[in-house]
């Protein structure tokens, strides 16, 4: 018992006074800015970089145009997995955010803080990909030059990457802002 006492005491259940949430929070903001709907942020970089050079048929840009052929179809989003997926995390999100901010969960207000700002995100994805999923499917028919999709591509993943670097600077603020109220309206977690 006195191993599972020192284990919880380790781990403790305040959020905003321990080190872990914080390195939880930039983490996961860490790992998300690393790809974009699954493509390697190095990847968009080198399309990119093509592109600049003046070479839209370069492997940098064909590679890039081969991991959204096979990263798109996932962003697939029926109007009923969609209304399912936005009902349950409405429902978790509104719930946490009553736990936290109603009765004063402090558990309840970090993971609020902390997934709300990933709801975002996942709607500026589907965006997204509902942008770049009919664009493929022209190219794939013919219909567009390839010199043309790698530019719409290139240019709406690269503000994609800088909408989420803005997005987790706002967030990660707004929530060591809210930390440090509390911390400091709390200073003994009660």
């Amino acid at each position: 018992m006195a191993i599972l006492h020192s284990l919880l005491a380790f781990l403790d259940s305040r959020s905003f006074g321990t080190v872990w949430y914080w390195l939880l929070l930039l983490g996961l903001w860490s790992a998300t800015g690393r790809s974009i709907l699954g493509v390697p942020a190095e990847t968009v970089a080198r399309a990119r970089a093509a592109m600049r050079r003046g070479e839209p048929e370069s492997p940098a840009v064909l590679t890039l145009l081969d991991w959204l052929s096979l990263a798109l179809p996932r962003w697939r989003l029926g109007k009923t997995e969609g209304a399912v997926f936005l009902g349950v995390a409405a429902f978790c999100l509104s719930s946490l955010a009553l736990l936290g901010f109603l009765y004063g969960l402090e558990m309840a207000q970090a993971l609020t803080l902390m997934l709300s700002p990933f709801l975002l995100l996942f709607w500026l994805r589907v965006l997204l990909a509902r942008r770049l999923m009919p664009l493929m499917a022209q190219a794939e028919a013919g219909a567009l030059p390839m010199t043309d999709l790698a530019q719409h591509t290139v240019r709406s993943m690269v503000w994609h990457r800088r909408l989420v670097s803005f997005l987790s600077v706002v967030s990660v603020a707004i929530t060591a802002l809210w930390g440090a109220i509390w911390v400091v309206m709390h200073p003994f977690g009660i």
